[in-house]
């Protein structure tokens, strides 16, 4: 006797939340049943390719998805609106690549005082004139 069984087409979503690293705010995206999620970050990591949420970021070429606080997030939450990196496992040459944090920029201030100063006050030993 056959037996019947249900399978589910790979093309169905299911609903994911994800929380904004600064302030908490939960988005939401419909995700293939398969997860193979990395990390929720601030910033995207070197070498991913992110592409927002209104493109296929289900699709091979996209190492993860930039999300809108504020935008993105589950029933009109108001969010801080800083952009949020969920980033997806990679693989190259068959071993899992390990994500960095894209390198910071840092401006350093132009030139300052030759030599530190204190405060004036009075002088040393003998200067004192009562």
């Amino acid at each position: 006797m056959p037996v019947a069984r249900l399978l589910l087409p790979v093309t169905d979503r299911v609903p994911v939340t994800y929380h904004c690293p600064r302030c908490g705010a939960v988005a939401e995206l419909q995700r293939d049943p398969y997860l193979a999620d990395q990390s929720v970050t601030p910033y995207p990591l070197a070498g991913w390719h992110y592409v927002g949420t209104d493109e296929d970021y289900e699709s091979d070429d996209a190492d993860g998805v930039v999300l809108a606080c504020g935008v993105d997030t589950r029933d009109d939450a108001d969010g801080c609106g800083e952009p949020f990196y969920l980033s997806f496992v990679r693989f190259e040459a068959g071993r899992r690549v390990d994500p960095e944090p894209e390198p910071e920029h840092v401006e350093l201030a132009g030139e300052g005082p030759p030599s530190p100063e204190g405060p004036d006050g009075p002088g040393g030993p003998g200067s004192f004139r009562g």
